[in-house]
């Protein structure tokens, strides 16, 4: 089967709910689920991402990222760092232990090296895009990050579905990117409950409208995506990225220029990407 006709295929039992996760995937939708309920408080959160190590460690560092560590004071316990983080952000942090579980293991070294690229253009683009929300489009930095987190959930889904089937990786990107990917990713995001904002704004980023100055959610996103230094490779086929895309969209956002704002935020972005790093 070529990849045109397997793409359709995968995205078509998507469409249907027959999404197939890979192992432990199941188990951290569970505790987004509890974590999502209006009823969890900071001493219950800490007691159900205590039974998830790699999550801890993640929540504790970014804690102690510039993004968050205003202070500069580090903190080493679980609690504290959920109480300066809040319950939104511990949540978008199983999100993004979720987001890579998508992609499950693989003893295919360039697989492992795809899945990697892939998570490291994935933090890029959430630290850029909670930095953007906040800076230039004054969206909901949270919800930013969030979006960040989950607009390539397709693409690690599609690498754990390609060990059975390595036609789905090779061939020309725009099979995947034109049709299947947009399809693939509703139907995760919608059965992990993506709140509609976030899901709009993926779907200006798989248009690529871009207004300047941004404004919007999906000009958030797609300005972290455009911005990011380390490219998906997923898209591995098309143009690679300018280093710095700045001067080519630079705009006047609040009577400064947009590069000055991203290079005053610059250490504080590298500092989430860093936290991010699993």
């Amino acid at each position: 089967m070529d990849r045109k006709l397997a793409l359709q295929e995968l995205a078509d039992q998507a469409g249907i709910g027959e999404l197939v996760f890979p192992t432990g995937v199941d188990v951290s939708l569970k505790l987004l689920q509890q974590l999502d309920d209006p009823d969890c408080h900071v001493d219950q959160a800490v007691q159900l991402v205590k039974g998830a190590p790699l999550l801890a460690a993640r929540i504790v560092a970014v804690a102690n990222s510039a993004a968050y560590s205003r202070s500069g004071q580090a903190v080493t316990d679980l609690r504290t760092a959920i109480s300066r983080i809040g319950l939104r952000t511990t949540r978008t942090l199983t999100m993004a232990i979720t987001t890579q579980q998508m992609a499950g293991q693989s003893a295919s070294p360039e697989i492992a090296k795809l899945t990697r690229q892939l998570w490291e253009h994935t933090a890029h683009v959430a630290a850029l895009a909670q930095t953007i929300a906040r800076r230039i489009t004054h969206q909901d930095p949270e919800t930013a990050f969030f979006a960040g987190i989950v607009h390539e959930i397709a693409g690690f889904y599609l690498i754990s579905r390609a060990a059975g089937n390595p036609a789905l990786l090779s061939g020309d990107p725009a099979d995947w990117t034109e049709e299947s990917e947009p399809r693939i990713a509703r139907a995760i995001l919608t059965r992990i409950g993506t709140p509609q904002a976030v899901t709009d704004s993926l779907d200006n980023l798989w248009e690529g409208l871009l207004s300047l100055p941004p404004v919007t959610l999906g000009d958030t996103l797609l300005l972290a995506n455009e911005l990011a230094p380390v490219a998906s490779p997923l898209y591995q086929d098309q143009p690679p990225r300018a280093p710095d895309m700045a001067p080519v969209i630079d705009a006047l956002v609040d009577d400064a220029m947009l590069s000055s704002i991203l290079e005053e935020s610059a250490s504080e972005v590298a500092s989430l990407v860093d936290a991010l790093r699993f």
